[in-house]
């Protein structure tokens, strides 16, 4: 569990900056302004004092690496139980999404996203769509190091079950 803690924590972050660079290039695109619900979701949480005319960068920041970097762990688990590529990661981008959702609406900062602008929701489940894959493909490449995950040597031992999502190496008793 140590080596899926720190390697989720490298994979989250991997995730946010490839996301925040998508984000950026995104918004000089489309004049598209930084979104502040980070900083306000961690000031409910928290109970810090909000300033709405005043955004706070720093807890905009702290809110949005955090949150990416501690969900990497999550990935990273999931990548040593065996749960690798892209199925994976479509599964996380669905828990990314989910986890921005229960925070923003128990705070009361956001709304549920059929009430969104088409738009809008479309920007969002792109960025973190993109995150959730880049995540996964460092979780993934980071787990593979320390072989198959318990899932697919069970895969390797069923018959009819695929082989190719994930070969275990020559030396691995199930290949015997």
């Amino acid at each position: 569990m140590k080596r899926a803690l720190w390697q989720g924590l490298v994979a989250g972050a991997a995730g946010v900056v490839v996301m925040t660079l998508g984000e950026k290039v995104e918004q000089r695109l489309t004049g598209r302004p930084d979104s502040h619900v980070p900083a306000r979701v961690l000031q409910r949480l928290t109970g810090m004092r909000e300033r709405p005319r005043r955004q706070p960068v720093p807890v905009n920041w702290a809110m949005h690496v955090g949150q990416g970097v501690l969900l990497g762990v999550l990935r990273s688990v999931m990548a040593h139980a065996g749960l690798r590529g892209p199925w994976s990661s479509a599964k996380f981008a669905v828990v990314r999404l989910t986890n921005d959702q229960i925070l923003e609406n128990a705070t009361g900062v956001g709304a549920p996203p059929p009430s969104w602008p088409r738009q809008e929701l479309v920007v969002d489940l792109v960025h973190k769509t993109v995150y959730a894959f880049a995540t996964g493909i460092v979780a993934d490449v980071l787990a593979a190091r320390s072989g198959p995950g318990p899932g697919q040597s069970h895969a390797s031992m069923r018959p009819g079950r695929r082989s190719d999502v994930d070969p275990l190496p020559r030396d691995h008793a199930y290949s015997r």
